[in-house]
């Protein structure tokens, strides 16, 4: 999505400025050594083929002040202990991409934009790119739809975006589906410098990771100007028909995004949503 992880935006990369999606890039204080600190996790992913570069444990502030221990992983993938222990290999491990083996089980989400205090509450221009974000996918009308509020109690809803101020850079982070559930909470941090139509990307994009999708340039993180593998199982990497197996440049399910981002999926993710939903 950007050069830096779509959730965790921050470098310029090039002459244009390309941000990511996940917090891959997203400079965290550092942990000691990652991967000796957290051996067995470390080796849990990488036998699931994840790229565990930059592997990092994050301790993450929900708006109500509840504390949430979670692995960082390529940026902006986020993973509790327990849904790392629980991975089993499984699913297409393949040279092609798109979406996970979890899928929402369909229906209305409900999601709701954080306006509570804190820092916590997102901005005018964040809750714009949100309900643009929304509409997005409503527009497609697909088996899932989404029914969005702005409020504090954020309990019963399915989703919940929010800005976390305490993240350093520029970008968001999301996780998986589970159970035939969207992943519950996206936390978006830094883009008050950005256009909306850079925060619709944003939020669009993390939206896209809490209902399955994957990077389009998982294999390559092409985007971010790098050329590394994320990995496939675990979670799957499944190919969607219709739409191409090499590098989509304007997918908005890139892993960096450029601030010039119109915020808008291409006719590929159309595609591909229309076939998981």
């Amino acid at each position: 999505m950007k050069k830096l992880s779509i959730f965790t935006v921050f470098m310029l990369v090039t002459t244009v400025a390309l941000f990511s999606c996940q917090n891959d890039e997203v400079q965290l204080e550092p942990q000691a050594n990652n991967l000796e600190e957290f051996p067995k996790i470390a080796a849990k992913l990488e036998s699931m083929y994840f790229n565990t570069d930059g592997l990092e444990k994050m301790e993450f502030e929900l708006p109500n002040g509840t504390m949430q221990e979670m692995f960082l992983v390529e940026g902006d993938i986020v993973f509790s202990r327990e849904q790392i222990e629980n991975m089993k290999m499984g699913g297409d491990i393949t040279t092609k991409q798109y979406r996970t083996n979890n899928l929402v089980s369909g229906g209305t989400i409900n999601i709701m934009g954080y306006t509570g205090g804190g820092g916590f509450g997102l901005s005018n221009k964040e809750r714009t790119g949100l309900q643009w974000a929304v509409n997005n996918y409503n527009r497609l009308n697909l088996n899932i739809n989404f029914n969005l509020t702005f409020g504090t109690n954020f309990g019963p809803q399915d989703m919940l975006v929010y800005h976390d101020p305490n993240q350093s850079g520029s970008g968001g982070s999301a996780g998986f589906p589970s159970n035939g559930n969207p992943n519950k909470f996206v936390r978006i941090y830094g883009l008050s410098g950005f256009s909306t139509n850079v925060n619709e990307h944003v939020i669009t994009h993390e939206i896209g990771h809490s209902v399955g999708f994957r990077h389009t340039d998982w294999f390559s993180r092409q985007s971010c100007g790098q050329n590394v593998n994320e990995g496939t199982a675990g979670v799957g990497a499944v190919h969607i028909p219709g739409t191409p197996t090499g590098y989509d440049s304007t997918s908005i399910m890139l892993a960096c995004f450029s601030a010039g981002t119109d915020g808008e999926f291409n006719n590929n993710d159309i595609t591909a949503l229309r076939f998981m939903y």
